[in-house]
């Protein structure tokens, strides 16, 4: 965990900040105040993590360092300056998948390390690179990640999978760690490139029809 962790140590904080933005933006697209902008990016930033360390009953990280929610006020205040173009919301799109494919792995890495089984790190995984994103949803009144047919959750899922299966097959902590980041980064980017669903259910709501 130690040489995952020293690997992921800036691309970790990335994640916070990126994450932070995708709920200022939320908060930009509800013509919120600078204090709303603050809180959706705080929330969206460190709430993966902290349901994680909640669920494991580890010290709450960004506790002891908040540096976490200074990053998140820092990318708040930069959404609140530069606004929400296009140009940089495509951008923030790549970023987001920068951010989750690093916290499937940094969260099921951490799980793993305090002796989690293997199927709850995976879930721990999940956890930390999507539930920040639900919190933003429900409180921007938005569809959930949760409710859309666009994959990433999915991604999420790859990757800690992948991280996990590596580590018990005695890969190192950054061998492993470097094809769950891979694998959930590619999969995410072929969603984005090729608008890649998962199928839906083939029924009909609401047909009572025997």
């Amino acid at each position: 965990m130690d040489a995952l962790a020293s690997v992921f140590i800036w691309l970790d904080y990335a994640a916070v900040a990126v994450f932070a933005a995708t709920g200022a933006m939320a908060a930009a697209q509800r013509k919120h105040d600078i204090v709303t902008f603050g809180f959706f990016a705080a929330v969206t930033g460190v709430g993966g993590g902290t349901m994680r360390d909640l669920l494991l009953d580890a010290p709450v990280f960004w506790v002891t360092r908040p540096d976490y929610l200074i990053a998140c006020m820092l990318a708040a205040v930069a959404v609140w300056v530069f606004g929400t173009g296009q140009a940089r919301l495509k951008v923030l799109l790549w970023l987001d998948a920068l951010g989750m494919a690093a916290y499937s792995v940094v969260g099921a890495a951490k799980a793993s390390a305090l002796g989690v089984p293997p199927i709850s790190a995976i879930v721990m995984g999940v956890l930390t690179a999507c539930f920040g994103g639900i919190i933003r949803d429900v409180l921007a009144d938005e569809p959930s990640v949760l409710l859309r047919r666009e994959l990433y959750v999915s991604c999420a899922l790859v990757g800690a999978s992948v991280f996990v299966a590596l580590e018990a097959l005695g890969l190192s902590d950054f061998s492993a760690g470097m094809g769950g980041f891979v694998a959930a980064f590619l999969v995410r980017a072929a969603a984005i490139f090729w608008g890649w669903m998962l199928p839906a259910f083939p029924g009909r709501g609401g047909d009572k029809t025997p």
